[in-house]
């Protein structure tokens, strides 16, 4: 089964909550709640159910930006973008009990991550898309494999993860280019069934 980590988004039809929810009955396994613009108020809530949700479901569950909130609810981690704390600011808070992931577009990206105590790297965009505001310039599969190239050469060893417009036929070649696994957010939330496309995803491997 491919890692597959669902990061909350919104629809007309879905609320950041149920989206989480459609993606663990999709048989998700990592879920990052990601409620930006939103007050601590508002996400702790909604972070406090989706943290149980995802300890039923036997997943992980990380909290975008908000480094205070993931240690007060003791959620699983943390993903930190690059105008958010700085990982290492955030590892000195945490400690070694919380993942903490960071967002990178270059190898140099990586490179800072890994020198800061990142577990893991979400590496995009893959292509454009609508889901995330102040978009880092589109790599494409080149674009990956290119950096994925320099990340074995250097011998990292910091898990990769692709995210940025994916879908599930994006999926194989992404891995076959070198990353560890693939975010994915607006194809599940825009699917007539979440939960089936996610499954797509977890299963890309068996579609390929």
């Amino acid at each position: 089964m491919i890692p597959v980590q669902f990061i909350t988004h919104c629809s007309e039809t879905l609320s950041y909550e149920a989206s989480a929810l459609r993606a663990l009955e999709g048989g998700c396994k990592w879920i990052q709640l990601r409620m930006k613009g939103a007050s601590d108020e508002e996400v702790e809530p909604i972070a406090r159910r989706l943290l149980e949700a995802c300890r039923q479901a036997g997943a992980t569950f990380v909290i975008d930006d908000r480094v205070e909130l993931c240690r007060k609810i003791e959620a699983d981690g943390v993903h930190l973008g690059k105008n958010d704390m700085p990982v290492d600011e955030a590892r000195g808070l945490l400690g070694e009990g919380f993942l903490i992931g960071g967002t990178a577009n270059t190898l140099d990206d990586i490179r800072r991550l890994r020198r800061q105590s990142a577990d893991y790297v979400g590496l995009g965009p893959f292509r454009f898309t609508t889901t995330k505001e102040r978009l880092a310039p589109v790599l494409g599969l080149e674009g990956y494999a290119e950096i994925m190239r320099g990340w074995r050469e250097e011998n990292l060893r910091i898990p990769v993860c692709a995210i940025g417009g994916i879908e599930p036929e994006d999926v194989m070649p992404l891995i076959e280019a070198g990353v560890q696994g693939v975010a994915v957010s607006g194809a599940v939330v825009r699917a007539a069934d979440p939960a089936a496309m996610m499954q797509r995803f977890l299963c890309a491997d068996e579609e390929a």
